[in-house]
């Protein structure tokens, strides 16, 4: 007998979806027809799954495993506090010397992970606990994909020929802690996305609708834009995410600086965490995709599996390092708290496993 946490399941958009036909890593496929669950890792990795049964609203009980959350003193970060506070040191140094204006520093927090835990119903105590505007979840064990994200920002959004992207820069307990700061580095990233989308849109087309809109989420606030365009003629998924990706909000400007200040700092791969994970309905042409922040993963290796978690800030010249640790504290502890049963602020957000 199958077991429930052995079927392939996704949520997403406000609808659960079943009976999976096809797994695809061709985002040509994304423009061949059919609505798709899409899920890509930061470093490029695309999975597309199309399911036969779509129905509104939250799964079925029966299609639910168990959740056995990790201890709070089991969680190991890739950086402890000094390291961190060192990467964003190193990032100051890279910006005082014209490399970069601004970098997303960011750490992987891993904890032993019960072998019957479905990430599923992690994702149902999120949207309880932590209700997000993207919240979802992929279940494909034979892919080795288990994932539940209460993503808070929008990556890329398609209806017909307009497109749009909504970056978050900026995190603060309340709207006083936001900073000059969070305005700058949020401008930065505007900016950045800006010219991502006009790779793909008509000349003159990109306009930036919301500038700097203070949205409130469980436990803190975000500083949130709003940059929209029309796809030009021609443009496949392909050449969007070729344009777009990685989201600017996560990795930095100029984004290609950043990529590579980002693989220098950080001791271990993001995978899913800061990637892309939604949907895509190629027949009716729209779309919806999420940034993967405020996300869980499993991973699975010789020392059995892991609950993973990724969390991180966006460092400028203006950056206090030690106040850059705490906002990746911020935004890891109540997530971590629920993922472990308790609700509230959760604990610290890791020790280090660092060499």
């Amino acid at each position: 007998m199958v077991r429930t946490a052995d079927m392939p399941l996704a949520v997403v958009g406000g609808w659960t979806a079943t009976d999976l036909r096809r797994v695809s890593h061709d985002p040509a496929d994304l423009d061949r027809g059919g609505r798709w669950v899409v899920l890509a890792t930061f470093e490029g990795d695309l999975t597309l799954a199309q399911f036969a049964e779509w129905a509104p609203g939250p799964p079925d009980a029966a299609l639910v495993g168990p959740w056995h959350g990790p201890a709070a003193a089991t969680w190991q970060s890739s950086l402890d506090e000094a390291a961190y506070v060192a990467a964003v040191d190193q990032v100051r140094e890279q910006i005082a010397c014209g490399d970069v204006y601004q970098v997303n520093v960011c750490r992987v927090l891993r904890a032993p992970l019960d072998p019957d835990a479905d990430l599923v119903a992690l994702h149902l105590r999120l949207v309880t606990g932590n209700p997000a505007p993207h919240a979802g979840a992929l279940r494909l064990p034979e892919h080795g994909i288990h994932v539940a994200s209460a993503s808070p920002e929008l990556f890329l959004r398609r209806r017909g020929h307009v497109i749009e992207s909504a970056p978050i820069k900026g995190t603060g307990r309340t709207a006083a802690d936001l900073a000059d700061k969070d305005i700058a580095e949020n401008v930065m990233i505007v900016d950045l996305v800006r010219n991502d989308l006009g790779r793909v849109c008509r000349p003159g087309s990109v306009t930036v609708p919301e500038l700097l809109e203070v949205q409130d989420h469980p436990g803190l606030v975000h500083l949130v834009s709003t940059v929209a365009g029309e796809l030009r003629d021609g443009v496949h998924w392909a050449d969007i995410l070729e344009a777009t990706y990685p989201p600017g909000s996560v990795t930095g400007a100029p984004k290609l600086a950043a990529l590579e200040s980002i693989a220098g700092l950080e001791p271990r791969a993001r995978g899913p965490y800061c990637g892309a994970f939604g949907w895509v309905d190629a027949d009716a042409g729209t779309a919806e995709l999420a940034v993967a922040i405020r996300t869980f993963w499993r991973e699975d290796g010789p020392d059995g599996p892991m609950l993973c978690f990724g969390t991180g800030a966006g460092v400028t010249w203006a950056s206090d390092p030690r106040a850059e640790w705490r906002e990746t504290e911020l935004k890891a502890g109540r997530l971590l708290g629920l993922a472990g049963g308790r609700h509230g602020r959760g604990s610290r957000a890791g020790r280090s496993d660092a060499p």
